[in-house]
């Protein structure tokens, strides 16, 4: 009876080493969406401006707690503060981020015209797309090998029980870099058109 509490007990141990490398594979890939948005395909997204950080009653504040964001175009980002007074510290903050953006305003609205992308800088980014994406690969391999590691911590485990879970998780592995291979080409194609 100990012996098959002991297995159970094991069992526990291995499908949470193999759920925890899971997890930091699926925070990879969010990482790399999150990444992926950042870098504009030529069409205006609010979320090319969710990450600029404005100096509001001195405190940094993140601009969608400023202002509306709103896209009315495809080459146009609307920025529409609730209090006049924001105008001035959300420019700044826009110019200060660099994200290539010129901003105007009319008293009460920030307008960003997003320029149209040259055929240099679709490449750019597309290299930054890849840059991005053979980080999260790096990531989920490590994952991989922190999982494997601690495999190799438990003690008196059957042999064969460790190498079918090291080799689930390199079919994790195998299946999370895919995944991001996947999502490089949708970006990368998205950027590439014109």
């Amino acid at each position: 009876m100990c012996q098959l509490s002991n297995f159970k007990y094991t069992m526990e141990e291995l499908e949470l080493i193999v759920a925890s490398v899971k997890q930091e594979m699926d925070a990879a890939i969010k990482h790399l969406d999150h990444a992926f948005q950042k870098i504009r395909a030529g069409r205006a997204s609010t979320s090319m401006v969710q990450d600029v950080m404005v100096e509001y009653y001195g405190a940094m504040t993140p601009i969608n707690q400023v202002a509306n964001v709103s896209v009315p175009d495809a080459m146009t980002i609307s920025i529409q503060p609730w209090d006049r007074s924001a105008i001035g510290p959300i420019e700044k903050a826009i110019i200060n981020s660099n994200l290539g953006f010129a901003p105007s305003n009319n008293g009460d609205v920030i307008i960003l015209n997003v320029p149209p992308l040259t055929e240099e800088r679709r490449r750019d980014l597309a290299k930054q797309a890849k840059a991005e994406t053979e980080q999260t690969k790096v990531v989920i391999r490590n994952a991989r090998q922190e999982g494997n590691k601690e495999l190799k911590k438990l003690d008196g485990i059957a042999e064969d029980l460790i190498k079918g879970v090291e080799k689930d998780i390199q079919e994790l592995t195998d299946a999370y870099v895919k995944k991001a291979d996947e999502h490089l080409k949708v970006k990368e194609a998205e950027i590439l058109k014109v």
